[in-house]
């Protein structure tokens, strides 16, 4: 009877040991997950509890909080100018998850973050105040190419290439952020920005890289510049016209048959962007130099943070011939961010050197006291030679003076560009991407710019990049060159 009873209580023990170890476990471990699910709705009450810090633009707050009517959610996110700014806020929702700035920066914002924590909000446990997030953008160049695009699809990106500044990142159509913010709205909002076929929520500045055609043909010549395949931008090259692509029946033409393309320098061909000249150099390369030139301004980089992290463009790799011939003007799978195409012409513009784009400068306590500096010891890196970067200085002016880009002249201003239109569909069925790249020099200041207009009401025999793309540059440089 006692070693039955010893028995029992030695299985009875170990049963509440068990229950301990559970329960310690569910505490500690179990607790604190389901405490930071983002389903756990205490997290979002404690969230909108009070109101949130702000994301800053030149001084002023773009985004601010407003009490709400009932509920237990007290405050909520609220937006000054949201369209404009959308691609650079995102959004902070009591019923999603919020994107873009408000996303990374939802510790700060909430003041949850550890870095804003006193000694004593340590001991009480006490939520410290909510930081705020200051950044890089140039409001009169935002301005400048929201107005620009209209009422066209497409995105534009501004950067200051010897900060990495980013000035400017817009993306239309776009949408007010305040309509996602309240839970009992957000839900309808949400279905009907979803439904929209034009995908206001894309952010087309970072996160959508298409082929940038023509444009394109920068990275190329820099490749060929590097690898001494041409000493310079006035050397004839070796450039057949009519081009076939290698291995196949079917020629590359040019834009323009008119246009003085056979054996054209790079001067010429980038003025009349001669398809021939840059297939057959690319080709003349091999794939893997192109792809080494590309992937040093910034292609093929999955981890493209500003610090919102952009979609990777992409130069491809396993290509015949025929498939690298028609990389070597922007096509095949070749594909852009307006981010990407304005960083060829920042590292070309600043001497070769391309200086890590960010578009936070800092980050600050509730009572200024900076916690980080992204503006200092930005990463910068050597791209091309600055010889080189000066050929494609030169080249790039002349297609802005006397080429395809003339849209982009600004009096005063030392301009240079390259224009692209890009094939969409198959067989080239639907309207081409136009792209237009550019720098503006002025004054001891200087800019970067990339413009993409997916799809416009023009005609598509009027669709192109110095139609469509230059006019926003031209408008975005100026704003920035004058502020």
């Amino acid at each position: 009877m006692n070693k039955t009873i010893r028995r029992a209580s030695v299985f009875a023990l170990l049963l509440v040991l068990a229950l301990l170890v559970r329960a310690t476990w569910v505490q500690f471990y179990d607790g604190k997950a389901l405490a930071d699910d983002n389903h756990n709705r205490r997290n979002a009450i404690a969230t909108y509890s009070r109101p949130l810090g702000n994301i800053i633009v030149a001084g002023d707050a773009i985004t601010g909080s407003a009490r709400t009517k009932g509920g237990d959610l007290a405050y909520k996110r609220t937006y000054k100018d949201g369209k404009l700014y959308a691609a650079v806020t995102g959004y902070a929702s009591q019923a999603y998850a919020p994107t873009q700035l408000e996303g990374i920066y939802t510790d700060l914002l909430n003041g949850t973050d550890a870095k804003l924590k006193t000694v004593m909000d340590t001991v009480t446990g006490r939520r410290a105040d909510p930081g705020n997030v200051l950044t890089t953008i140039d409001p009169a160049v935002q301005k400048a190419a929201y107005r620009a695009l209209g009422g066209n699809k497409g995105a534009a990106v501004a950067l200051d290439p010897g900060t990495g500044k980013i000035l400017a990142a817009v993306s239309t159509p776009s949408y007010d952020p305040t309509t996602l913010t309240d839970a009992n709205s957000a839900g309808s909002a949400w279905k009907a920005l979803n439904a929209d076929k034009d995908k206001p929520l894309t952010n087309r500045a970072l996160r959508q890289p298409l082929p940038p055609g023509s444009t394109f043909k920068l990275v190329v010549a820099a490749a060929a510049l590097e690898s001494g395949l041409y000493k310079d931008v006035d050397e004839r090259t070796d450039s057949p016209s009519p081009y076939f692509l290698p291995g196949t029946t079917h020629e590359l033409p040019n834009e323009s048959k008119s246009a003085p393309c056979e054996n054209a320098s790079i001067r010429v061909a980038l003025r009349y962007s001669c398809n021939n000249v840059f297939g057959h150099m690319a080709v003349q390369l091999g794939q893997d130099k192109v792809r080494e030139t590309a992937e040093k301004f910034g292609f093929n980089d999955q981890k493209q943070d500003v610090p919102v992290r952009a979609y990777p463009s992409v130069y491809p790799s396993g290509m015949d011939k025929a498939q690298t011939a028609l990389s070597g003007i922007g096509q095949f799978d070749v594909t852009a961010t307006p981010l990407q195409m304005a960083m060829v012409s920042a590292a070309i513009v600043n001497g070769g050197k391309l200086v890590s784009p960010h578009v936070v400068s800092q980050i600050t306590d509730s009572g200024g006291e900076v916690l980080h500096d992204y503006d200092d010891g930005a990463d910068t890196r050597e791209i091309v030679s600055s010889s080189t970067a000066e050929q494609l200085q030169s080249a790039m002016e002349t297609v802005v003076k006397e080429g395809t880009g003339t849209n982009a002249l600004i009096d005063g201003v030392t301009v240079g560009g390259k224009t692209g239109t890009a094939q969409h569909g198959e067989n080239n069925s639907k309207t081409p991407y136009a792209w237009f790249t550019s720098y503006g020099k002025s004054g001891g200041k200087q800019v970067a710019v990339a413009v993409m207009v997916e799809q416009s009401d023009a005609a598509r025999s009027e669709v192109s990049g110095n139609g469509l793309a230059a006019p926003v540059a031209k408008a975005m440089m100026q704003a920035a060159l004058k502020s």
